[in-house]
């Protein structure tokens, strides 16, 4: 049994379109900013494997697979728990920049069998890994790249 989930979202941080791009197209530093990215693998100079938890008891195993790293539209497509597309477009706006970010992806298995009487836990699921995104990416953007560096001499 299959599942489709749509999820939609608008965020403004306070940082350059370019800085938001550097920070989301950069997969292997997720876990330092991401709480619930809780592993990734870089597989080639397009692909990762991402381990992902968020509240509830267990791990999504995806492989992205950059489309676009390019402004306005970042985008990948997603296989292994989840199949499907993730994309945020990014827009200056004052103060900083929007994103709109949209995620379409089918669930198979067991727990798209489960979602067809646990979506709405799956949806909450969902909303507190994206919260944990934002309010990450916030934190890591306000830190800036000299925060990034470092992060990289303790690593």
């Amino acid at each position: 049994m299959k599942a489709h989930y749509t999820f939609r979202d608008t965020w403004s941080v306070a940082a350059t379109p370019e800085a938001v791009r550097d920070l989301v197209v950069d997969l292997e530093r997720y876990p330092r900013w991401w709480p619930q990215v809780v592993a990734v693998a870089s597989l080639g100079p397009d692909d990762a494997r991402v381990l992902c938890r968020s509240v509830l008891p267990y791990t999504l195993d995806l492989v992205l697979h950059a489309v676009t790293r390019e402004l306005p539209v970042l985008a990948v497509e997603v296989t292994g728990d989840l199949a499907g597309t993730v994309r945020f477009r990014v827009t200056p706006e004052d103060g900083g920049t929007r994103l709109d970010f949209e995620q379409e992806v089918e669930i198979a298995g067991l727990l798209g069998l489960a979602s067809s009487v646990a979506r709405p836990v799956l949806a909450w699921n969902h909303d507190r890994m994206m919260r944990g995104c934002r309010d990450g990416m916030r934190a890591a953007l306000e830190a800036g790249p000299a925060q990034s560096s470092t992060d990289d001499m303790s690593a």
